[in-house]
Protein backbone atom coordinates (compact mmCIF):
# COMPACT_ATOMS: atom_id res chain seq x y z
CA UNK A 1 0.00 0.00 0.00
CA UNK A 2 2.39 2.72 0.53
CA UNK A 3 4.55 1.65 -2.27
CA UNK A 4 1.47 2.57 -4.44
CA UNK A 5 1.49 5.86 -2.32
CA UNK A 6 4.89 6.50 -3.41
CA UNK A 7 4.14 5.67 -7.11
CA UNK A 8 1.11 7.97 -7.32
CA UNK A 9 2.91 11.05 -4.96
CA UNK A 10 5.93 10.65 -7.70
CA UNK A 11 3.46 10.70 -10.49
CA UNK A 12 1.94 13.97 -8.90
CA UNK A 13 5.03 15.90 -8.53
CA UNK A 14 6.83 14.68 -11.91
CA UNK A 15 2.76 16.10 -13.29
CA UNK A 16 3.68 18.98 -11.50
CA UNK A 17 6.80 19.66 -12.79
CA UNK A 18 8.68 18.80 -9.39
CA UNK A 19 12.13 16.48 -9.56
CA UNK A 20 13.29 18.15 -13.12
CA UNK A 21 16.59 17.16 -13.48
CA UNK A 22 18.11 18.19 -16.45
CA UNK A 23 21.67 19.88 -16.80
CA UNK A 24 20.37 22.56 -18.63
CA UNK A 25 18.78 25.52 -16.84
CA UNK A 26 16.09 27.27 -17.36
CA UNK A 27 16.12 30.66 -18.11
CA UNK A 28 13.69 34.02 -17.24
CA UNK A 29 14.65 36.71 -19.00
CA UNK A 30 12.47 39.87 -17.89
CA UNK A 31 12.58 43.01 -19.50
CA UNK A 32 11.46 46.61 -18.42
CA UNK A 33 10.72 49.24 -20.77
CA UNK A 34 11.99 52.65 -19.90
CA UNK A 35 13.47 51.74 -16.51
CA UNK A 36 15.70 54.32 -15.61
CA UNK A 37 19.30 53.25 -13.29
CA UNK A 38 18.16 54.47 -10.11
CA UNK A 39 14.16 53.46 -10.57
CA UNK A 40 14.08 50.90 -8.18
CA UNK A 41 14.65 51.06 -4.13
CA UNK A 42 17.73 48.53 -4.80
CA UNK A 43 19.85 50.92 -6.10
CA UNK A 44 18.77 53.67 -3.98
CA UNK A 45 15.39 55.07 -5.53
CA UNK A 46 13.68 56.54 -2.08
CA UNK A 47 10.08 56.77 -3.20
CA UNK A 48 9.49 53.48 -5.36
CA UNK A 49 8.66 50.42 -3.95
CA UNK A 50 9.62 47.34 -5.20
CA UNK A 51 9.93 44.50 -2.52
CA UNK A 52 10.11 41.56 -4.85
CA UNK A 53 13.11 42.82 -7.09
CA UNK A 54 15.08 44.13 -4.10
CA UNK A 55 14.87 40.41 -2.73
CA UNK A 56 15.75 38.96 -6.07
CA UNK A 57 19.07 41.72 -5.94
CA UNK A 58 20.03 40.39 -2.36
CA UNK A 59 19.75 36.62 -3.51
CA UNK A 60 21.77 37.52 -6.80
CA UNK A 61 24.12 40.51 -8.24
CA UNK A 62 23.49 43.90 -8.75
CA UNK A 63 25.08 45.54 -11.66
CA UNK A 64 25.83 49.11 -11.11
CA UNK A 65 27.40 49.41 -15.04
CA UNK A 66 25.32 47.54 -16.95
CA UNK A 67 24.82 49.04 -20.59
CA UNK A 68 21.68 49.07 -23.47
CA UNK A 69 23.62 48.84 -26.79
CA UNK A 70 21.19 51.97 -27.43
CA UNK A 71 19.43 54.73 -25.66
CA UNK A 72 15.92 53.83 -27.39
CA UNK A 73 14.19 50.15 -27.26
CA UNK A 74 14.18 48.77 -31.21
CA UNK A 75 17.65 48.43 -31.09
CA UNK A 76 18.69 47.41 -27.31
CA UNK A 77 15.79 44.39 -28.39
CA UNK A 78 17.56 43.25 -31.55
CA UNK A 79 20.86 43.36 -29.74
CA UNK A 80 19.67 41.15 -26.54
CA UNK A 81 18.28 38.48 -29.41
CA UNK A 82 21.03 38.61 -31.69
CA UNK A 83 24.26 39.45 -29.51
CA UNK A 84 24.77 41.82 -32.51
CA UNK A 85 25.70 45.74 -32.15
CA UNK A 86 22.66 47.59 -33.69
CA UNK A 87 24.80 49.26 -35.72
CA UNK A 88 25.81 45.53 -37.06
CA UNK A 89 22.23 45.14 -38.10
CA UNK A 90 21.39 48.65 -39.22
CA UNK A 91 18.35 48.69 -36.92
CA UNK A 92 19.68 51.87 -35.33
CA UNK A 93 16.40 53.66 -34.39
CA UNK A 94 13.19 52.93 -32.62
CA UNK A 95 10.79 50.97 -34.79
CA UNK A 96 8.51 53.91 -36.72
CA UNK A 97 11.51 56.29 -35.50
CA UNK A 98 11.49 59.57 -38.40
CA UNK A 99 12.01 62.26 -36.56
CA UNK A 100 13.93 64.87 -37.80
CA UNK A 101 15.46 68.41 -37.76
CA UNK A 102 15.32 71.07 -40.68
CA UNK A 103 18.14 73.70 -38.38
CA UNK A 104 20.42 70.59 -38.37
CA UNK A 105 23.39 69.91 -40.85
CA UNK A 106 22.39 66.12 -41.07
CA UNK A 107 19.32 64.51 -41.65
CA UNK A 108 19.86 60.33 -40.50
CA UNK A 109 20.50 57.77 -42.55
CA UNK A 110 18.68 54.93 -44.44
CA UNK A 111 18.29 52.27 -41.74
CA UNK A 112 16.54 49.03 -41.22
CA UNK A 113 12.94 49.50 -39.36
CA UNK A 114 12.76 45.94 -38.76
CA UNK A 115 14.90 42.81 -37.44
CA UNK A 116 15.67 40.99 -41.09
CA UNK A 117 14.27 37.32 -40.57
CA UNK A 118 16.88 35.75 -41.74
CA UNK A 119 19.03 36.65 -38.21
CA UNK A 120 19.63 34.04 -36.07
CA UNK A 121 18.10 34.82 -32.65
CA UNK A 122 18.65 33.36 -29.30
CA UNK A 123 15.28 31.60 -29.25
CA UNK A 124 15.79 29.74 -32.48
CA UNK A 125 19.60 28.69 -30.66
CA UNK A 126 17.82 27.60 -27.65
CA UNK A 127 14.91 25.80 -29.33
CA UNK A 128 17.67 23.77 -31.55
CA UNK A 129 19.00 22.78 -28.20
CA UNK A 130 16.06 21.46 -26.97
CA UNK A 131 14.22 24.33 -24.91
CA UNK A 132 10.87 25.26 -24.80
CA UNK A 133 10.77 29.00 -26.07
CA UNK A 134 8.22 31.76 -24.99
CA UNK A 135 7.80 35.40 -25.54
CA UNK A 136 5.62 37.65 -24.02
CA UNK A 137 4.79 41.05 -24.25
CA UNK A 138 6.04 44.02 -26.32
CA UNK A 139 8.10 42.24 -29.41
CA UNK A 140 8.76 45.60 -31.22
CA UNK A 141 11.08 44.29 -33.77
CA UNK A 142 8.88 43.86 -37.15
CA UNK A 143 8.38 46.56 -40.12
CA UNK A 144 4.92 48.46 -39.88
CA UNK A 145 4.94 47.57 -43.84
CA UNK A 146 1.58 45.27 -44.65
CA UNK A 147 2.21 41.25 -43.87
CA UNK A 148 6.15 41.31 -42.58
CA UNK A 149 4.64 40.50 -38.76
CA UNK A 150 4.39 36.72 -40.55
CA UNK A 151 8.05 36.60 -40.82
CA UNK A 152 9.51 38.88 -38.78
CA UNK A 153 6.66 38.13 -35.44
CA UNK A 154 7.98 36.68 -32.84
CA UNK A 155 5.98 32.90 -33.73
CA UNK A 156 9.20 33.57 -36.62
CA UNK A 157 12.48 33.93 -34.55
CA UNK A 158 11.90 30.72 -32.57
CA UNK A 159 9.19 31.32 -30.30
CA UNK A 160 7.18 28.32 -30.02
CA UNK A 161 4.75 30.16 -27.55
CA UNK A 162 4.03 33.97 -28.43
CA UNK A 163 1.63 36.10 -26.72
CA UNK A 164 2.89 39.68 -28.27
CA UNK A 165 0.75 42.65 -27.18
CA UNK A 166 -1.31 43.80 -30.68
CA UNK A 167 -2.99 47.08 -30.77
CA UNK A 168 -2.65 50.10 -28.25
CA UNK A 169 0.22 48.73 -26.55
CA UNK A 170 0.87 51.66 -24.18
CA UNK A 171 -2.57 51.86 -23.17
CA UNK A 172 -2.32 49.62 -20.51
CA UNK A 173 -6.47 49.24 -20.74
CA UNK A 174 -7.48 49.10 -24.12
CA UNK A 175 -5.17 46.99 -25.62
CA UNK A 176 -4.62 43.06 -27.63
CA UNK A 177 -2.39 40.38 -27.52
CA UNK A 178 -1.81 37.91 -30.65
CA UNK A 179 -1.68 34.38 -30.29
CA UNK A 180 1.76 32.23 -31.97
CA UNK A 181 0.19 34.67 -35.11
CA UNK A 182 -0.18 38.01 -36.58
CA UNK A 183 -4.06 37.34 -37.65
CA UNK A 184 -5.48 35.74 -33.88
CA UNK A 185 -6.09 37.51 -31.32
CA UNK A 186 -6.26 35.65 -27.78
CA UNK A 187 -7.28 38.82 -25.81
CA UNK A 188 -8.75 41.95 -26.10
CA UNK A 189 -9.02 44.30 -23.30
CA UNK A 190 -11.94 46.86 -22.67
CA UNK A 191 -11.03 48.40 -19.56
CA UNK A 192 -10.78 45.78 -16.97
CA UNK A 193 -7.46 43.81 -17.16
CA UNK A 194 -4.34 45.97 -16.37
CA UNK A 195 -1.78 44.87 -19.24
CA UNK A 196 0.97 44.56 -16.87
CA UNK A 197 -1.04 41.71 -14.59
CA UNK A 198 -2.30 40.50 -18.24
CA UNK A 199 1.22 39.79 -19.35
CA UNK A 200 2.38 38.34 -16.17
CA UNK A 201 -1.02 36.01 -16.45
CA UNK A 202 1.09 34.83 -19.74
CA UNK A 203 4.38 34.08 -18.31
CA UNK A 204 3.08 32.42 -15.27
CA UNK A 205 1.09 30.06 -17.66
CA UNK A 206 4.34 29.02 -20.10
CA UNK A 207 6.37 28.08 -16.98
CA UNK A 208 3.53 25.99 -16.03
CA UNK A 209 2.93 24.30 -19.35
CA UNK A 210 7.07 23.55 -20.03
CA UNK A 211 7.84 22.43 -16.39
CA UNK A 212 9.11 19.04 -16.90
CA UNK A 213 11.69 20.56 -20.11
CA UNK A 214 13.99 23.31 -20.17
CA UNK A 215 12.12 26.56 -21.23
CA UNK A 216 13.73 30.10 -22.13
CA UNK A 217 10.93 32.78 -21.29
CA UNK A 218 11.54 36.32 -22.27
CA UNK A 219 8.98 38.36 -20.47
CA UNK A 220 9.11 41.82 -22.16
CA UNK A 221 7.02 44.30 -20.04
CA UNK A 222 6.02 47.23 -21.99
CA UNK A 223 6.14 48.94 -18.01
CA UNK A 224 6.90 51.59 -16.97
CA UNK A 225 7.13 52.95 -20.60
CA UNK A 226 4.47 55.95 -21.35
CA UNK A 227 1.12 56.69 -21.19
CA UNK A 228 0.99 57.05 -16.90
CA UNK A 229 -1.41 54.69 -16.25
CA UNK A 230 -1.31 52.76 -13.52
CA UNK A 231 -3.64 50.90 -11.19
CA UNK A 232 -5.92 52.68 -9.36
CA UNK A 233 -5.60 50.56 -6.17
CA UNK A 234 -1.99 51.03 -6.27
CA UNK A 235 -1.68 54.97 -6.43
CA UNK A 236 -3.24 56.15 -3.60
CA UNK A 237 0.33 55.80 -1.22
CA UNK A 238 2.10 57.20 -3.70
CA UNK A 239 0.00 60.14 -3.73
CA UNK A 240 0.18 60.52 -0.06
CA UNK A 241 4.02 60.98 0.15
CA UNK A 242 4.21 62.74 -3.18
CA UNK A 243 4.95 66.15 -1.12
CA UNK A 244 7.65 64.35 1.11
CA UNK A 245 9.54 64.56 -1.97
CA UNK A 246 9.21 68.05 -2.98
CA UNK A 247 7.50 66.72 -6.25
CA UNK A 248 10.45 64.99 -7.35
CA UNK A 249 8.64 61.52 -8.07
CA UNK A 250 5.86 60.42 -10.06
CA UNK A 251 2.65 58.74 -8.12
CA UNK A 252 1.71 57.16 -11.34
CA UNK A 253 5.34 55.79 -12.22
CA UNK A 254 5.79 54.62 -8.79
CA UNK A 255 2.61 52.67 -8.69
CA UNK A 256 2.79 51.38 -12.44
CA UNK A 257 6.39 49.98 -11.35
CA UNK A 258 4.99 48.13 -7.96
CA UNK A 259 2.51 46.10 -10.80
CA UNK A 260 5.54 45.12 -12.79
CA UNK A 261 7.33 44.58 -9.45
CA UNK A 262 4.38 42.44 -7.90
CA UNK A 263 4.82 40.68 -11.62
CA UNK A 264 8.56 39.34 -10.89
CA UNK A 265 7.47 38.28 -7.57
CA UNK A 266 4.59 35.86 -9.43
CA UNK A 267 6.39 34.70 -12.12
CA UNK A 268 8.99 33.94 -8.69
CA UNK A 269 6.29 32.35 -6.48
CA UNK A 270 5.47 30.02 -9.89
CA UNK A 271 9.06 29.00 -10.27
CA UNK A 272 9.08 27.51 -6.64
CA UNK A 273 5.51 25.81 -7.02
CA UNK A 274 6.56 24.25 -9.78
CA UNK A 275 10.05 22.90 -7.50
CA UNK A 276 12.10 25.08 -10.40
CA UNK A 277 13.71 27.90 -8.67
CA UNK A 278 17.01 25.95 -8.31
CA UNK A 279 17.66 25.16 -11.93
CA UNK A 280 16.30 28.27 -13.21
CA UNK A 281 18.57 31.97 -14.35
CA UNK A 282 16.56 35.22 -13.97
CA UNK A 283 17.76 38.34 -15.49
CA UNK A 284 16.31 41.46 -15.20
CA UNK A 285 16.97 44.94 -17.02
CA UNK A 286 15.94 47.73 -19.03
CA UNK A 287 16.51 48.01 -22.33
CA UNK A 288 17.74 51.86 -22.32
CA UNK A 289 17.85 54.38 -19.38
CA UNK A 290 14.45 56.37 -17.97
CA UNK A 291 12.72 59.15 -19.75
CA UNK A 292 13.56 61.95 -17.73
CA UNK A 293 11.19 64.76 -19.72
CA UNK A 294 8.25 65.52 -20.07
CA UNK A 295 7.11 63.75 -23.75
CA UNK A 296 3.30 62.68 -23.46
CA UNK A 297 2.41 64.47 -19.64
CA UNK A 298 5.03 64.83 -16.16
CA UNK A 299 8.27 63.69 -16.46
CA UNK A 300 7.88 60.21 -15.17
CA UNK A 301 11.60 59.48 -13.59
CA UNK A 302 15.01 61.15 -13.10
CA UNK A 303 17.94 59.42 -13.50
CA UNK A 304 20.23 61.69 -11.13
CA UNK A 305 23.60 61.79 -10.97
CA UNK A 306 23.23 60.50 -14.86
CA UNK A 307 23.71 63.21 -17.60
CA UNK A 308 20.46 63.35 -19.47
CA UNK A 309 17.79 60.42 -20.29
CA UNK A 310 16.47 58.02 -23.08
CA UNK A 311 17.38 58.98 -26.69
CA UNK A 312 20.87 60.22 -25.67
CA UNK A 313 23.73 58.69 -26.35
CA UNK A 314 25.19 60.10 -22.73
CA UNK A 315 25.12 57.72 -19.40
CA UNK A 316 21.54 58.59 -18.82
CA UNK A 317 20.36 56.97 -21.80
CA UNK A 318 22.50 53.97 -22.05
CA UNK A 319 23.12 52.70 -18.23
CA UNK A 320 20.33 50.54 -16.83
CA UNK A 321 20.05 48.06 -14.08
CA UNK A 322 20.37 44.64 -14.31
CA UNK A 323 19.80 41.76 -11.47
CA UNK A 324 20.95 38.34 -12.46
CA UNK A 325 19.95 35.19 -9.94
CA UNK A 326 20.24 31.30 -9.68
CA UNK A 327 19.37 29.87 -7.08
CA UNK A 328 22.59 27.69 -5.65
CA UNK A 329 24.92 28.76 -8.15
CA UNK A 330 25.22 32.64 -8.21
CA UNK A 331 26.44 33.84 -5.09
CA UNK A 332 23.70 36.04 -3.01
CA UNK A 333 23.82 39.81 -1.90
CA UNK A 334 26.82 40.97 -4.24
CA UNK A 335 27.12 44.08 -6.01
CA UNK A 336 29.26 44.01 -9.23
CA UNK A 337 30.71 47.70 -10.92
CA UNK A 338 32.13 45.44 -13.59
CA UNK A 339 30.53 46.87 -17.36
CA UNK A 340 29.06 44.70 -19.81
CA UNK A 341 26.43 45.49 -22.80
CA UNK A 342 23.29 43.94 -23.97
CA UNK A 343 24.96 42.27 -26.54
CA UNK A 344 26.51 40.09 -24.28
CA UNK A 345 23.32 38.11 -23.49
CA UNK A 346 23.34 36.01 -26.46
CA UNK A 347 26.70 34.68 -25.87
CA UNK A 348 26.26 34.39 -22.09
CA UNK A 349 23.18 32.16 -22.14
CA UNK A 350 24.77 30.27 -25.13
CA UNK A 351 27.58 29.29 -23.13
CA UNK A 352 25.50 28.63 -19.70
CA UNK A 353 23.49 26.29 -21.45
CA UNK A 354 26.21 24.39 -23.62
CA UNK A 355 25.87 26.16 -26.80
CA UNK A 356 29.14 26.00 -28.98
CA UNK A 357 27.83 26.76 -32.62
CA UNK A 358 27.05 30.32 -32.75
CA UNK A 359 26.67 32.99 -35.49
CA UNK A 360 30.05 33.93 -36.95
CA UNK A 361 29.28 37.88 -36.82
CA UNK A 362 28.05 38.16 -33.25
CA UNK A 363 29.70 41.20 -31.46
CA UNK A 364 28.42 40.31 -27.53
CA UNK A 365 31.04 38.36 -25.55
CA UNK A 366 30.32 35.22 -22.67
CA UNK A 367 29.63 36.94 -19.24
CA UNK A 368 29.53 33.49 -17.65
CA UNK A 369 32.65 34.46 -14.97
CA UNK A 370 30.75 37.68 -14.45
CA UNK A 371 27.59 36.30 -13.47
CA UNK A 372 28.50 32.73 -11.39
CA UNK A 373 31.66 34.76 -9.65
CA UNK A 374 31.00 38.45 -10.12
CA UNK A 375 33.71 38.59 -6.89
CA UNK A 376 36.36 37.49 -8.26
CA UNK A 377 36.02 39.34 -11.55
CA UNK A 378 37.81 42.44 -12.18
CA UNK A 379 36.87 45.30 -14.54
CA UNK A 380 38.63 44.79 -18.19
CA UNK A 381 39.90 47.67 -20.79
CA UNK A 382 37.35 46.09 -23.05
CA UNK A 383 35.89 48.77 -25.66
CA UNK A 384 32.19 49.16 -25.81
CA UNK A 385 30.33 51.47 -28.22
CA UNK A 386 27.35 53.20 -29.41
CA UNK A 387 26.09 54.56 -32.41
CA UNK A 388 22.70 56.52 -32.81
CA UNK A 389 22.83 58.46 -35.98
CA UNK A 390 19.06 60.08 -35.58
CA UNK A 391 17.05 62.58 -33.55
CA UNK A 392 15.17 61.54 -30.80
CA UNK A 393 11.81 62.19 -29.75
CA UNK A 394 13.06 62.85 -26.29
CA UNK A 395 15.84 65.44 -27.86
CA UNK A 396 18.64 63.60 -28.47
CA UNK A 397 21.12 64.33 -31.50
CA UNK A 398 22.96 62.24 -33.72
CA UNK A 399 26.03 60.60 -31.91
CA UNK A 400 28.29 58.44 -31.24
CA UNK A 401 30.72 56.73 -28.19
CA UNK A 402 32.91 54.55 -27.09
CA UNK A 403 33.93 53.27 -23.37
CA UNK A 404 37.12 51.72 -22.63
CA UNK A 405 38.19 51.09 -19.08
CA UNK A 406 36.59 54.65 -16.75
CA UNK A 407 37.01 56.23 -20.10
CA UNK A 408 34.33 57.39 -22.06
CA UNK A 409 34.54 59.01 -25.36
CA UNK A 410 31.45 60.96 -27.28
CA UNK A 411 31.24 61.93 -30.94
CA UNK A 412 28.72 65.17 -31.75
CA UNK A 413 27.39 63.41 -35.73
CA UNK A 414 26.09 67.31 -35.86
CA UNK A 415 29.43 69.16 -35.46
CA UNK A 416 32.34 66.45 -35.78
CA UNK A 417 33.71 67.36 -31.93
CA UNK A 418 34.18 65.13 -29.21
CA UNK A 419 34.07 64.81 -25.55
CA UNK A 420 36.02 62.64 -23.19
CA UNK A 421 34.82 61.83 -19.53
CA UNK A 422 36.62 59.88 -16.94
CA UNK A 423 33.33 58.05 -15.28
CA UNK A 424 34.84 56.68 -12.48
CA UNK A 425 35.25 60.48 -11.38
CA UNK A 426 32.62 62.24 -13.11
CA UNK A 427 29.73 59.91 -13.14
CA UNK A 428 27.67 63.29 -14.36
CA UNK A 429 29.62 63.54 -17.39
CA UNK A 430 29.95 67.61 -16.38
CA UNK A 431 33.53 68.02 -17.03
CA UNK A 432 35.09 67.54 -20.83
CA UNK A 433 38.32 66.20 -20.57
CA UNK A 434 38.93 66.44 -24.55
CA UNK A 435 41.94 69.38 -24.54
CA UNK A 436 43.09 68.56 -21.77
CA UNK A 437 43.63 64.71 -22.35
CA UNK A 438 44.82 64.80 -26.35
CA UNK A 439 46.20 61.66 -26.18
CA UNK A 440 43.72 59.92 -24.35
CA UNK A 441 40.64 61.48 -26.98
CA UNK A 442 43.10 60.56 -30.28
CA UNK A 443 43.44 56.63 -29.08
CA UNK A 444 39.35 56.97 -28.10
CA UNK A 445 38.62 58.97 -31.71
CA UNK A 446 40.71 55.87 -33.32
CA UNK A 447 38.73 52.89 -31.32
CA UNK A 448 35.43 54.51 -32.25
CA UNK A 449 35.87 55.03 -36.01
CA UNK A 450 37.71 52.28 -36.68
CA UNK A 451 34.79 50.15 -35.56
CA UNK A 452 32.19 52.41 -37.56
CA UNK A 453 34.19 51.59 -40.53
CA UNK A 454 34.60 47.82 -39.69
CA UNK A 455 31.14 47.63 -39.30
CA UNK A 456 30.41 49.64 -42.06
CA UNK A 457 27.77 52.01 -40.06
CA UNK A 458 25.29 54.15 -41.93
CA UNK A 459 26.53 57.70 -40.78
CA UNK A 460 23.97 60.91 -40.70
CA UNK A 461 23.37 62.34 -44.62
CA UNK A 462 24.39 66.15 -45.69
CA UNK A 463 20.71 68.16 -45.01
CA UNK A 464 19.90 69.58 -48.12
CA UNK A 465 17.36 72.17 -46.76
CA UNK A 466 20.43 73.44 -44.34
CA UNK A 467 22.73 73.79 -47.57
CA UNK A 468 20.12 75.90 -49.18
CA UNK A 469 19.23 77.81 -46.34
CA UNK A 470 23.17 78.66 -45.84
CA UNK A 471 23.06 79.34 -49.21
CA UNK A 472 20.56 81.49 -49.53
CA UNK A 473 21.83 83.83 -46.62
CA UNK A 474 24.96 84.24 -48.61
Amino acid sequence: MKKMWLVVLLAGMMEAGYGQRSSQPNIVFILADDLGWKDLSCYGNPFNETPHLDKLAQNGVRFTQAYAACPVCSPTRASIMTGKYPARLRLTNYIAGNRTDKASPVIPPKWEAQLEATETTIAELLKNKGYATGMVGKWHLHSKEAGKLQTQGPWSQGFDYSRMIGKNGLDYYNYSILKDAPNQTDYEDKGTTYLTDKLTDYGVEFIQQNARKPFFLYLAYSAPHILMIPRADKLGKYMQKHNQFDGKYNPNYGAMLESLDDGVGRIIQTLKEQGLLENTLIVFTSDNGGLGMNEQGPTPTTNEPLRKWKGHIYEGGTRIPAIVSWEGKIPKGVTSDVYYSSIDYLPTLCDLTGITALPTDIDGISQRSLFLDPAKTSSSERPIFWHYPHFSNQMGRPAGAVRMGDYKLVELYETNTFELYNLRDDVSEAKNLAVQMPHKTQQMKQLLVGWRNQLNAQMPLPNPDYALKNAEKK
